[in-house]
């Protein structure tokens, strides 16, 4: 018989842990932004990462399965627009090539264990990308 993990807490979910890692990944690199950014782009990226685990929380606490899937796909939303970000960080020279890359490994991953759970919380999945 194998034991299941119970889940009474949004800290008790991996991608709730995963994406404070992410949070705490940004405000290191983005340390280094230039002063003349604090109120652009380096708050931006802040936010937006920020996003993720607060969203995941917010929607695990509400306790109804279709809030907590928007609440999942509005953090899926703050992971692409801070991977734009990063992506225009990096195209400005505030970011290095390595830094980038990271953050961007880190967000695919995420958004395949955020995916995965909306799923598994959807009785009968939809693809979740439309078809072109």
């Amino acid at each position: 018989m194998t034991e299941k993990t119970v889940i009474k807490s949004f800290r008790d979910l991996n991608i709730w842990k995963n994406a404070i890692k992410l949070v705490k990944l940004i405000y290191e690199i983005t340390q280094t932004f230039p002063n003349s950014e604090i109120y652009g782009l380096t708050s931006q990226i802040r936010r937006a990462a920020v996003s993720v685990p607060s969203n995941i929380a917010e929607g695990h606490i509400r306790r109804h399965t279709a809030e907590f899937k928007q609440f999942l796909f509005i953090a899926l939303g703050s992971l692409a627009e801070l991977e734009t970000q990063i992506t225009i960080s990096n195209e400005l020279g505030y970011v290095n090539k390595d830094s980038k890359e990271t953050v961007i490994q880190t967000i695919v991953v995420l958004s395949k264990q955020i995916r995965s759970l909306i799923s598994k919380l959807t009785p009968n999945p939809q693809p979740l990308t439309p078809k072109i």
